[in-house]
Order: C-alpha cells, then sequence, then structure tokens
C-alpha cells in the first residue's frame, strides 16, 4: 500500500532529506542543517522547483519568531477550515498574510543594503542563476519523485 492510501492516523517514517547547500551563519536560531532547500549564500533567499522564496527576518528575536510561527500555522489550518466552509476565507488569508509580513517573507525586504528584492522569481531570472546551475544535481526525494533541473 502506498502512503498516500494510507488513513490520517497512520503515520510512517519520512526519509531524511540531506541539504545541498548550508549558510554560514545561524539565521535567527533555525537549524539550518536541517533545510531541505538550497539556499542563497547571502542567506536571503532559499529554492523550491526552481524559484526563490524569503527567508525569515534573522533579525527576530527567537521567541518572537517561534510565536509568529505558530500564528502562521494557525492562520493556515483556519484558511484550510474556511475554505471547508466553516469559516470566513477572506479574513483566515489575511491572517496568513499579517503572520508572513511580520516574519520578513513578505512585503518591505528585511535587509537594509538596498539590495533589489527577488522573492517568488525563477531563480533563472536573477543574479543567484550562476550560483543555482553551479550546485550540484540534487537528489530524489522520495515522497515528491525526480528533482526539478536547475536551469
Amino acid at each position: 500500500m502506498s502512503w498516500i492510501n494510507r488513513k490520517a492516523s497512520q503515520t510512517f517514517p519520512l526519509p531524511r532529506v540531506e541539504p545541498r547547500l548550508l549558510v554560514d551563519r545561524p539565521l535567527a536560531g533555525d537549524d539550518v542543517s536541517l533545510m531541505r532547500y538550497p539556499v542563497t549564500p547571502d542567506g536571503r533567499y532559499f529554492v523550491v522547483r526552481g524559484r526563490l522564496w524569503r527567508m525569515s527576518d534573522p533579525g527576530l528575536d527567537p521567541a518572537e519568531r517561534e510565536r509568529l510561527v505558530r500564528d502562521l500555522m494557525s492562520a493556515r489550518r483556519a484558511v484550510r477550515d474556511a475554505l471547508r466552509g466553516s469559516g470566513d476565507v477572506a479574513e483566515a488569508r489575511a491572517r496568513v498574510d499579517a503572520a508572513k509580513r511580520a516574519l520578513g517573507e513578505r512585503g518591505p525586504p528585511w535587509w537594509r543594503d538596498g539590495a533589489p528584492d527577488y522573492n517568488r522569481r525563477p531563480v533563472g531570472a536573477t543574479p543567484y542563476a550562476g550560483w543555482f546551475t553551479a550546485l550540484p544535481p540534487e537528489e530524489p526525494d522520495p515522497r515528491t519523485g525526480p528533482p526539478r533541473p536547475n536551469h
């Protein structure tokens, strides 16, 4: 039986996926060694399926960051529940947006050196393209299938 067909109450071990690239500094208390996706050398973005996604603000107090992540997860559950008919979808999505802005993942960039923000852009259309194509090939993840090419 595949894992997709299992009942939600059943648990199963997930394989550990080793990171392909780590930043050389701690990021807001995160254990970067557990990152599943490559992180840009400056620690501003991680890459999923060839697209850049902004990291949380590393200047956040770890306790505040933890609280904001809990708020984000709660808001995401509220969106799920609202889509199933038990709440206001717009209000739940506004909560997700507020939490992501507080974490620094949306809104004005958390860095102050004047560098442009490439959040949600294809990595190949940014100055990070050379870095990304130079990464070693990604190992396949048994949960998601073969990796997408770096290009």
